[in-house]
């Protein structure tokens, strides 16, 4: 779709599209910003409007942004209710810090052990723990690796 045919869908439609999309979502900023972003779409795309369907169209595209807009703000209100029914329990973290540094030992070898202590408690950068160790970085890369693989599976198997 041409930049001339863009403007002049604008000039024809924005005022209805924005009427629609004010009519739904009740904020102004919120309706002015669906509006341009379907016209963003539009100079992005290539999406080519038949004359007799063009004004369709874009009200529905209206619409559908709208709606989308609402479920994403009614879920993000979902997961900050969820968030503030469960207050994080310092001593469920500790409980479970204690739970990984237990598997670290009966799990991993002694320089797996070494290396992951190396990267995640004194903050070593590979490089660092190459040379302490006499290794090199794909080596103290594949052992990190390796530990954080054995961790992942002991503490979250189903990949969440």
């Amino acid at each position: 779709m041409e930049r001339h045919d863009i403007q002049r869908l604008f000039k024809q439609h924005y005022a209805k599209m924005l009427r629609v999309a004010r009519t739904i979502l009740y904020d102004e900023q919120e309706s002015k910003d669906v509006v341009s972003d379907i016209f963003e779409g539009l100079l992005r795309g290539r999406t080519m409007l038949m004359p007799d369907t063009e004004e369709r169209y874009l009200l529905t595209s209206v619409r559908n942004q709208c709606l989308k807009r609402i479920r994403h703000q009614e879920t993000r209100l979902r997961m900050e209710a969820a968030s503030a029914e469960q207050p994080s329990d310092a001593e469920n973290e500790d409980e479970r810090i204690t739970d990984i540094v237990e598997f670290v030992v009966s799990h991993l070898t002694e320089q797996e052990q070494r290396i992951f202590c190396l990267r995640f408690t004194e903050g070593l950068s590979y490089e660092e723990i190459a040379s302490t160790e006499g290794i090199s970085r794909v080596a103290v890369w594949k052992h990190l690796s390796h530990a954080l693989k054995e961790i992942r599976n002991r503490f979250n198997p189903k990949g969440l």
